[in-house]
């Protein structure tokens, strides 16, 4: 048994040396299958000994589950803002009063200002404890959980030191930012503006399993407080943070003028398009810590630091042509291709125009002579047009009203900016429509998830939803697949078999038409015979039914019509899927008529399919949102703000053994 603590304690030791190699220092040593050998080997050797878990163990960065939200934390030492500068006027002035005060021999760093979320993290005795937000300087968030799942962000410091807490920024690189953004397009999500409002997106997800997979990173550039040490300087102290593990603020330098000041200033404006994360300026500190105390602060910034803001770049080119590019939810996006020109760094040919509204609100056309900039240094967008430059011979930009990928037709909701694609089987959406196809509450094939997918569209042996019910056929290129094997696959091509006796609700959520959900995909099923009646009724016909709207039956009416539905519905009919209605569910009696249920937690027994399935049999209607029209709140463990909105409004907050003797 010691044996295994010991082996324990020593692949937790290598393990955080090869973590500070990778994300802190930059340098792996080991391969990712070296590495994941070694914390498999950990992890398995834990849960035989769950008696020596450590909660500073690697294995336990990410918590199990989801929090309900987020404790308030007053900070011990108030975590100011900075007075911000634009211009070297307003810098001479800053040290002409640091000089009034502090005297001539004056010192400064200059560092990059990372534009990030700033966070406190509090370490008592070497171990990580707590980590909060910012907030308003005085009281912010705690989010310790998902810091935890920062790798570069030490558990242990390489020093036991009785109490320290430090400042630092959580950043998304530029790289992951649009890898996260891909992320979210896929799932059909929206997209982050910035890598700044990415990164304080993600460290205040409620689930630390989303935050571990939105690749944060953190640089720390200050000692907010520590016990049982004393520094003379800034730099001095962030040697000392680097030496206790942390990843401290990237290439800062010590000046003695501000004119050296000023130089390092602009040799980082010239290379902050080619750094690798992203700033919103360059932070200029008093180094000597002494100096600082006499400079004091107001009630919200240091007087001791500015902070230095670059103007956006922005430059002049043609517009050469305008096209559209389709995205994964099925959103046209007019783009700009420009005569190529030189931005924050790289070079731009493209550049987005945002949606219709834009370009006629900026009266944009082909063959406009245009600025451009990157939105949060990122995008390359068009900001305006030069009119002085117009010629005459520029052409205005229609959007196209079949859609470029596919040719099935484009439509606006009336109050809406987007148009949409209306095809079932757009390739620029297909990936999307297939997820959602396969899942839980809609025709529920168990193994399809997205990397399954990702893989079957790459490989072309689907190129729409109904090519899944003939991967039959292509059981041994499946079985070829990488890890896909034999059993894997013949459990999966199982589950879509079994998915062909779903009832027609689930298929007709699945297809993923607008504005139709699950409830009103089960409105469907029980006014009509089958999928084919429905995709003859017109607008007048399913606006009778209850709950429906006009804008709800123009979208099924469009939705069938479309020759692609059309296919699409005669293959899954060829495939033995079924199209037939159960027709209305019968009630049991109707106690529940008129009532409104809404469902928060987990119940003991019920799942909140079930719960819901037993409210209808009665008569009842179940809700996603608790409102004043809330009859019953039906709460489990862990119940969350419904809960706390039932209350505040008054609705009758029942548990699940009410609602059994209301059932019984």
């Amino acid at each position: 048994m010691a044996d295994i603590e010991n082996r324990i304690i020593e692949l937790r030791e290598i393990i955080n040396y090869h973590n500070y190699k990778y994300y802190v220092e930059d340098k792996p040593e080991i391969s990712d299958f070296e590495y994941d050998k070694l914390y498999s080997e950990l992890e398995k050797l834990e849960a035989e000994r769950p008696d020596l878990v450590a909660p500073d163990s690697p294995t336990q960065r990410i918590g199990d589950k989801p929090l309900e939200g987020f404790e308030k934390v007053n900070h011990a030492v108030q975590m100011q803002s900075l007075q911000d500068v634009f211009n070297e006027a307003e810098l001479l002035a800053f040290d002409e009063r640091v000089r009034a005060v502090a005297g001539n021999d004056i010192e400064y760093v200059v560092e990059k200002k990372i534009d990030g979320l700033s966070v406190s993290l509090i370490y008592e005795n070497g171990r990580f404890t707590r980590g909060a937000t910012r907030g308003d300087g005085l009281v912010g968030e705690d989010v310790t959980q998902n810091l935890k799942t920062i790798k570069s962000i030490p558990m242990l410091l390489k020093e036991v030191i009785p109490l320290i807490e430090v400042r630092g920024e959580v950043f998304i690189s530029k790289k992951d930012f649009e890898k996260v953004n891909q992320e979210q397009e896929g799932l059909g999500q929206p997209v982050f503006a910035n890598p700044r409002n990415a990164a304080a997106g993600s460290l205040r997800q409620l689930d630390p399993k989303i935050a571990a997979a939105r690749r944060l990173d953190i640089y720390v550039f200050n000692i907010q407080r520590i016990e049982g040490k004393n520094f003379e300087n800034h730099s001095e102290a962030l040697e000392y943070l680097k030496h206790l593990g942390f990843k401290v603020s990237p290439g800062y330098r010590v000046h003695s003028s501000i004119k050296e000041v000023m130089n390092e200033i602009s040799r980082i404006g010239e290379e902050r398009g080619e750094l690798p994360f992203e700033i919103d300026g360059a932070v200029i500190k008093v180094n000597s810590l002494r100096q600082r105390e006499m400079l004091g602060s107001t009630t919200k910034a240091p007087r001791w630091a500015v902070a230095y803001k670059y103007p956006a770049e922005k430059k002049q080119t043609k517009i050469k042509d305008i096209w559209v590019n389709v995205g994964r939810t099925g959103v046209l996006t007019p783009n700009a291709v420009l005569e190529p020109v030189r931005l924050a760094g790289t070079t731009v040919s493209r550049a987005t125009l945002h949606n219709m509204d834009y370009v006629r609100e900026k009266d944009i056309r082909i063959g406009d002579t245009v600025w451009v900039q990157k939105a949060g240094d990122i995008i390359p967008e068009v900001i305006e047009v030069v009119f002085e430059k117009r010629t005459g011979n520029e052409k205005e930009f229609v959007m196209p009203s079949r859609c470029p990928e596919c040719n099935s037709e484009v439509i606006r909701e009336e109050g809406e900016a987007a148009f949409r694609c209306t095809g079932i089987e757009c390739p620029a959406q297909l990936f999307r429509s297939i997820v959602h196809f396969a899942s839980r509450d809609a025709m529920n094939i168990d193994g399809l998830g997205p990397a399954i997918i990702e893989t079957l569209l790459n490989k072309g042996f689907i190129k729409g939803i109904a090519d899944l019910y003939y991967l039959k056929l292509k059981r041994e290129e499946l079985i070829g697949m990488e890890r896909m094997g034999q059993k894997s696959v013949d459990n999966l091509l199982s589950s879509i078999e079994k998915s062909k006796e779903n009832s027609i609700d689930r298929l007709l959520f699945g297809f993923g038409i607008r504005l139709i959900g699950l409830r009103a995909a089960q409105l469907l099923a029980e006014s009509f015979e089958s999928i084919d009646a429905i995709s003859k009724a017109e607008v007048e016909d399913i606006t009778r039914i209850p709950e429906f709207g006009e804008k709800m039956a123009q979208s099924l009416v469009l939705f069938f019509r479309q020759e692609q539905t059309k296919d699409t519905i005669e293959k899954l009919k060829e495939a033995g899927v079924n199209m037939k209605s159960s027709g209305k569910k019968e009630l049991k009696d109707n106690r529940f008529e008129g009532l409104t249920f809404v469902l928060t937690g987990t119940l003991p027994t019920y799942s909140r399919s079930e719960a819901s399935k037993i409210i209808e049999s009665f008569g009842g209607k179940t809700s996603g949102s608790v409102s004043k029209r809330t009859d019953f709140c039906l709460a489990g463990e862990d119940a969350g703000s419904k809960l706390d909105k039932a209350v505040q409004l008054g609705v009758k907050v029942i548990d699940e053994d009410e609602f059994k003797k209301m059932i019984s």
